[in-house]
């Protein structure tokens, strides 16, 4: 199974901290991610995470309804 994530940041600043010194830290949080997925799943699973800068994305609603959150109760 392949799975394709992005994760969005608000400045490239934020982008450099979530990748880590030459992607350390962003392997080492899919590679945990990867193992509780197959563990729920129970198969293997190619997790492909990307990072994203998407300026103010937390503040703009446009912005929110594109990633999937509502404003709905």
């Amino acid at each position: 199974m392949d799975i394709y994530a992005s994760l969005y940041v608000e400045r490239p600043s934020q982008k450099a901290i979530v990748i880590g010194s030459k992607g350390s830290r962003l392997r080492d949080v899919g590679s945990r991610a990867r193992k509780q997925i197959e563990g729920l799943l129970g198969q293997r699973v190619f997790l492909d995470l990307r990072v994203r800068v998407a300026k103010d994305w937390q503040r703009d609603p446009k912005q929110l309804r594109k990633l999937g959150f509502d404003q709905q109760t």
